[in-house]
């Protein structure tokens, strides 16, 4: 993408407007603001405060091993498909299986038909709890038919249904009134998964097993839903920083300008303007924010007389009362062993559990109380906190992926590269950088999680292990800006007990997420919308971009893309 920026007048209308458009934040929601908005032939500059676009969604090198730096594949979903042929994006795709470990028993998720494999394997490892995990496996049908109408049809907003009447009448029409009908069904499922299953057994280790890879007080909708969505994975040749750099490509072609380490310190709502920490300015006509929203609303200056509103105050309070959601810890491996020796024990793509026993076996104190105690000397607290992380790194649940078993271009030949995530607290590693061993903190994990790989799936893994390294959830925020190293926005229940999320939480109510309470300012991205992920950041992505283009051309702003200069 051209990365050259312009200071200075690019309007006639209004002094000091540089841009049409400024999307703030290159992840996914920005990269689809700006793909549209420059599409449709308005002047847009994105602004990205880390050294590289992508956000949780990248690839990157390390002595011959490609590796993913966020994501590990793409939930289509309805809608990552139908935006790239919108924009006529050609990328080559492979399915991708997921498979599920327990110990020494593994299966492969490929929807519903597989769930009687799945709820098998819960039986062979508990099989004291047959009728109860039948009645769980009965609730996972019910969610997976509820959200396969949600994802049933592609997004009607990334496809042009002018000329189509037929599918406007028989397609989307009926699968809106399916729609309405199944997502009050399922929106009503929304109590927190750990408990819900409470309900259906009390084999607490049972349901560790079932919900430790999903995130804390996940909705119990979103979180059965996955099951599901499992099957829907696809991966994309080159890995997934391959989405990134299409787009990025793409915007380019269409005139879109990228202004990397880029990070906006203050907005000027009054001059329309924004200034980076390194001092560049740039004016705009409007401006989608698709960065972390506690940025936005620090950037923002609010200069006149009785600012800010009831509304913002409202705002910056639900922000000040909540906090980023879970984060992860991630080892990645460049193994010399052929991929032929992960096919059988894991696959390109795994969720694995060493042990049935689950996280609430933990017998060691946890690690709040280690932190609150203050007669703990550091040297105490350390050994403390070392043993709960030993115990947990043993008993938690790790999603494993192995990039050259989809595509072999990705490693040397007759190597591996390997990636290891586990869910990790942000409040832990803070408190452990705080005082002063995060670099002892990151080796103590990856020698334990290499032992317990050692010890379980790939056993002589470590005398093969040539490159090694890791990341964690302060690698996370530093290198993409999200609060507390979040990966899916805002943590699923607030702190305040009150349930007053900062960002919409009801999908009939999607489209609202747009919406601020600042002047020409709309929002995109995971911190808008909760539940989020990768489709929901390129959905209100494109739902920014419509609403900002609507905007301009209300105030007599005609782009002119590049495909109709070609037509002239």
């Amino acid at each position: 993408m051209k990365n050259s920026i312009k200071t200075g007048d690019r309007g006639t209308e209004n002094a000091g407007i540089d841009y049409d458009v400024i999307v703030v934040g290159a992840g996914m929601a920005g990269l689809t603001s700006a793909a549209y908005t420059a599409k449709a032939g308005y002047t847009t500059l994105i602004c990205e405060k880390s050294e590289k676009a992508g956000g949780l969604v990248g690839s990157f090198c390390r002595q011959g091993f490609t590796f993913d730096a966020g994501i590990r594949a793409f939930e289509n979903s309805g809608i990552v498909f139908p935006m790239l042929a919108q924009l006529g994006i050609d990328m080559e795709f492979i399915k991708n299986p997921v498979v599920i470990g327990i110990e020494d028993i593994q299966m492969s998720l490929k929807g519903v038909e597989s769930l009687a494999t799945y709820a098998a394997m819960l039986t062979r490892k508990f099989p004291d709890n047959h009728a109860e995990i039948d009645a769980i496996i009965s609730e996972i049908r019910t969610v997976i038919r509820y959200m396969e109408v949600l994802y049933g049809i592609e997004n009607p907003l990334f496809m042009d249904l002018t000329n189509d009447r037929a599918y406007l009448f028989k397609t989307l029409l009926p699968w809106l009134l399916k729609y309405q009908i199944n997502i009050r069904k399922a929106q009503k499922l929304s109590e927190p998964i750990e408990t819900y299953l409470l309900r259906f057994t009390k084999n607490q280790a049972l349901i560790d097993v079932i919900i430790q890879h999903f995130f804390e007080k996940m909705p119990t909708f979103f979180a059965l839903s996955y099951f599901g969505l499992y099957s829907d994975y696809s991966y994309p040749i080159g890995g997934t920083g391959r989405l990134v750099s299409a787009m990025s490509d793409f915007i380019a072609a269409h005139q879109g300008e990228l202004a990397l380490g880029a990070e906006i310190s203050q907005i000027d709502l009054k001059t329309r303007r924004v200034t980076t920490r390194d001092g560049r300015s740039f004016g705009y006509r409007e401006l989608i924010w698709c960065g972390d929203m506690k940025a936005l609303y620090t950037a923002v200056n609010f200069a006149e007389p009785g600012e800010p509103s009831l509304q913002v105050r409202e705002q910056q309070q639900k922000i000040r009362e909540n906090r980023g959601g879970d984060s992860i810890f991630t080892l990645y491996l460049g193994v010399n062993l052929e991929p032929s020796y992960f096919v059988q024990r894991c696959g390109p793509h795994c969720f694995y559990t060493p042990s049935k026993a689950g996280l609430s076996a933990i017998q060691s104190e946890p690690w709040q109380a280690v932190l609150a105690d203050p007669n703990r000397s550091a040297a105490d607290q350390q050994l403390a906190l070392k043993a709960w992380i030993r115990e947990y790194l043993a008993l938690t649940t790790y999603e494993i992926s192995n990039p050259a078993l989809r595509d072999p271009a990705l490693a040397p030949a007759g190597k591996t590269g390997v990636i290891v995530s586990t869910l990790m607290d942000y409040r832990l590693v803070k408190a452990i950088d705080i005082a002063g061993w995060y670099p002892a903190f990151k080796a103590f994990c990856e020698e334990q999680i290499l032992l317990v790989l050692e010890n379980s799936i790939f056993p002589g893994v470590i005398r093969q292990v040539e490159l090694r390294f890791s990341s964690s959830p302060l690698t996370i925020e530093r290198l993409t800006g999200n609060s507390g190293g979040a990966i899916t926005g805002w943590a699923f229940l607030d702190d305040s007990g009150t349930g007053k999320l900062p960002a919409v939480s009801v999908f009939r109510k999607i489209a609202k997420t747009i919406e601020t309470p600042l002047p020409h300012i709309y929002q995109a991205g995971q911190w808008t919308f909760s539940p989020a992920g990768l489709p929901v950041s390129i959905l209100t992505g494109k739902l920014a971009a419509d609403g900002v283009i609507k905007r301009l051309v209300k105030q007599g702003r005609v782009g002119h893309s590049v495909d109709q200069a070609a037509r002239r």
